[in-house]
């Protein structure tokens, strides 16, 4: 016989039963902020709390959950960590063939400024991933190449992830936003737009937000022309794209709009006073040593990636991909799929909560980016195919400890949704009456931090979002986008985050420091998108469409 959720297990009080819910929550907020433990020990910690509150306050058999988690840890491994694998992999080849060194002569040919490499590399060209790959891809290629540059692992990591957050809910040819629209039966185009109109006001202000964040508000007034080119060109194609347009197209179009605006602002002005971090010599801008060729063909590997996962998120590629036979196999997760059963508030009372997998191995993500790196490879100078399948298997033994921690965090999640210890936050938040507008956002970030994703954060509230608007009187698409835009301020803390940046520095171990360097960030900018939601459903209603 089926498992029926329970969503107050606590003598029906939601306030003490959602505390409860937390308890997994505040182990991993504990161990990462203040002891500084480790990611898969913080991730392992957590998990555990989770079956022990899932089985024992919650009721939820020990099959289902520990079924909960394999199924969990394996969505992890497939297609998360597959993602983080291949991303990691095509950075690696072209450090061991050198091709690395001629992507950073490029780059600090252009500027020898901390500053304005943040904006060029952590800030636009990690949107651009954003747009095409998202799943972890920007922080990781981010990161790795600002380290690259000469960054301190911690600022490498921790730049990348401030930086990449404006782009989030449009990310991965705009995936979360078309989640969020489907699952809460809202028109796609509507919660485009809103999502627009909160994060272009974000996206102006995260560049100028890195910057302080390096040097003080001071300094980062001597290159305030590059913060307001990087941050505005962004922001109008993001709004405008996100309005007109749709999701789709939003993040790729507005990075490159970044990027090329950067370009030609450098072209004509430069900042009086170079900056570099404490300790470090001012490096000087060499006289071109290399030819228009060998930089393109330097950067080769990301320009075949960024066709490759263009093409891969579309949805007609996809769907030509996965009517491949063999490319695409669909199973119900054995001892979980058809034995759990949702119940009001959340769904009408025997609602099955299915549990199928995907293993869409063809139209995949990461496999897009694996294809590219085998493409790249006869563009790479004195590589081979035997040194690239060597270092990918060089780049497994790299990441063990990120993928444990990014699989366990997976497995975390998933007790706490089948279990109903989710649904019994998301039902607290949603007691807050008029002020719910407030916490729209918050609950998204939520689920960001649960899961590492916008998309699934959306999969999971966005359905419980409408409806709590209809309930306390507020807009639906708002409460939806919100959810959306939300998330995207946890990304930078969400464990599973940690994890790709602290692999992509090869400084695994180090996730406590990272969180507890970018944690009061994320809160910042998340009672700045509350606030924002707060007052479009109030006196700013005419920002909405």
């Amino acid at each position: 016989m089926a498992w029926t959720q329970v969503y107050t297990p606590i003598a029906d009080s939601v306030g003490l039963s959602a505390l409860c819910a937390a308890i997994p929550l505040f182990i991993l907020f504990y161990m990462l902020a203040v002891k500084q433990a480790k990611g898969h020990v913080a991730a392992l910690l957590g998990l555990a709390g989770a079956l022990v509150v899932a089985i024992f306050l919650w009721g939820m058999p020990v099959g289902l959950a520990v079924s909960s988690t394999l199924n969990g840890a394996a969505f992890g491994l497939f297609p998360i960590v597959w993602i983080i694998i291949t991303a990691v992999w095509i950075y690696n080849m072209t450090v061991e063939s050198g091709e690395f060194e001629i992507i950073k002569y490029s780059l600090s040919s252009v500027t020898n400024d901390r500053r304005l490499q943040a904006l060029f590399i952590a800030f636009a060209f990690s949107c651009f991933i954003e747009g095409t790959a998202g799943f972890g891809t920007p922080a990781a290629i981010a990161a790795a190449m600002l380290m690259g540059l000469g960054f301190k692992p911690l600022w490498a990591g921790g730049i990348a992830l401030i930086a990449n957050t404006a782009p989030v809910a449009f990310g991965a040819i705009g995936v979360p936003i078309i989640v969020a629209a489907q699952v809460s039966n809202l028109d796609v185009l509507q919660v485009s737009s809103i999502a627009g109109r909160q994060l272009s006001l974000l996206a102006i202000i995260v560049p100028l937000w890195v910057c302080v964040v390096m040097c003080g508000f001071k300094r980062s007034m001597e290159v305030l022309p590059a913060i307001l080119v990087s941050g505005v060109s962004f922001a109008a194609a993001q709004f405008l794209l996100s309005n007109l347009h749709g999701p789709t197209l939003c993040d790729v179009a507005s990075a490159a709009a970044s990027i090329v605006s950067l370009i030609a602002l450098l072209k004509v002005w430069k900042p009086k006073n170079v900056f570099v971090f404490e300790g470090e010599e001012v490096a000087e801008v060499e006289a071109s040593k290399y030819t228009g060729g060998q930089i393109l063909k330097a950067w080769a590997a990301y320009l075949i990636l960024a066709v490759f996962v263009f093409f891969w998120g579309l949805g007609f590629w996809k769907s030509m991909l996965n009517s491949i036979p063999g490319a695409a196999f669909n199973f119900p997760w054995p001892g979980l799929h058809g034995e759990v059963l949702k119940a009001a508030p959340i769904a009408p009372d025997g609602t099955v909560y299915g549990a199928m997998f995907s293993f869409n191995w063809l139209s995949a993500g990461g496999t897009a980016i694996f294809l590219s790196g085998l493409v790249s490879i006869p563009f790479m100078s004195n590589y081979s195919f035997g040194k690239g399948i060597s270092c990918f298997f060089r780049t497994l033994g790299q990441l063990k400890l990120p993928i444990l921690t990014v699989s366990t965090i997976l497995g975390l999640a998933y007790v706490m949704n089948y279990s109903g210890m989710s649904s019994t936050l998301g039902i607290a938040f949603t007691h807050t009456g008029s002020f719910f507008p407030f916490f729209a956002p918050i609950l998204g970030w939520l689920g960001v931090f649960l899961t590492g994703s916008d998309t699934s954060s959306c999969a999971l509230f966005c359905g419980m979002q409408k409806d709590t608007a209809l309930a306390v009187g507020m807009s639906p698409e708002l409460a939806v986008a919100s959810n959306a835009s939300g998330g995207v301020t946890a990304k930078m803390v969400s464990p599973q985050s940690l994890a790709v940046a602290t692999a992509a520095t090869n400084s695994a171990g180090m996730e406590g420091q990272l969180f507890r360097f970018c944690v009061f960030h994320s809160i910042g900018m998340t009672l700045f998108l509350s606030v924002l939601a707060y007052l479009q459903a109030g006196p700013l209603s005419f920002m909405l469409p």
